[in-house]
């Protein structure tokens, strides 16, 4: 049951035809891992506790620098030093007392993926690596958690929702990560944030929409983007969309599955 404050606090969901008093309560029993405290895990983590989410847990092992507040905005000035995770979870508090915290100052990896993810009902990726991205796609698979990934370019993003686990309306297991990108680009041939540069406020309009991706999967409403890889460019302001399919050769989840665990992730 919802308190009264609480009823006043997401009043603007309820009226929602789509959302209503059923939905909010989805919400608020919902437990969502946010990977990475950063560009997109930022806005993500506050939109999500604004929208009432019960649990969040957040994964970061870095700690707050000055040059993350050009577009991390859950961390502020007095946060430089601290472990993102306490400032995330601090901001957090702040915004929502409602909604748990639960902050992991740790590197994801192979020997503690499975474990964490299967705590949660829906995993955000805002990760800022290749490698990161694949364990956590590959782990969603596995623990049967959906999955909704983003990445930053300088002036360009994607996002898409991963429900690798499941079948599509025509009977076909749904993309996995890989079905998408089968293999990563060479190391080095996509420069790292600190050394292109990134538009902070497309980190926000990215952010955001991951957000509104796990609640409209959380609630149950509209069209989501399995099978659809969202492609944004800041520099036109033009949005297109990438339709993809399963497969059958993909290690993951193919015919002739390689790929049976997460023992080829460091």
């Amino acid at each position: 049951m919802l308190s009264a404050e609480e009823l006043e606090r997401y009043a603007r969901h309820i009226v929602l035809h789509e959302v209503g008093g059923p939905g909010q309560a989805a919400l608020n029993r919902a437990r969502v891992l946010v990977i990475g405290a950063g560009g997109l895990g930022a806005p993500v983590l506050l939109y999500l506790a604004a929208a009432g989410v019960g649990t969040l847990g957040v994964i970061d092992d870095d700690v707050v620098t000055l040059s993350n507040l050009q577009r991390q905005v859950i961390h502020e000035t007095p946060d430089l030093g601290m472990p993102k995770v306490e400032s995330a979870a601090a901001t957090i508090r702040r915004l929502n007392p409602h909604v748990a915290v639960e902050p992991h100052g740790l590197r994801l990896n192979a020997g503690n993926a499975l474990d964490l993810i299967g705590r949660y009902d829906i995993v955000a990726d805002g990760s800022d690596n290749f490698a990161t991205r694949y364990l956590v796609s590959d782990a969603c698979y596995f623990a049967k958690k959906p999955l909704v990934t983003a990445a930053l370019g300088t002036f360009d993003a994607t996002l898409t929702t991963i429900l690798a686990h499941e079948r599509g309306a025509d009977g076909k297991p749904n993309p996995t990560y890989r079905c998408l990108f089968p293999e990563p680009p060479p190391p080095g041939s996509v420069p790292a944030c600190a050394e292109a540069g990134v538009l902070g406020a497309l980190a926000g309009v990215v952010g955001s929409m991951m957000a509104l991706e796990i609640i409209r999967e959380i609630v149950g409403f509209g069209e989501g983007l399995v099978g659809r890889l969202l492609m944004i460019d800041a520099r036109s302001m033009r949005f297109e969309t990438l339709a993809y399919q399963w497969d059958p050769t993909n290690p993951l989840s193919g015919v002739k599955p390689t790929i049976r665990d997460l023992s080829g992730h460091l």
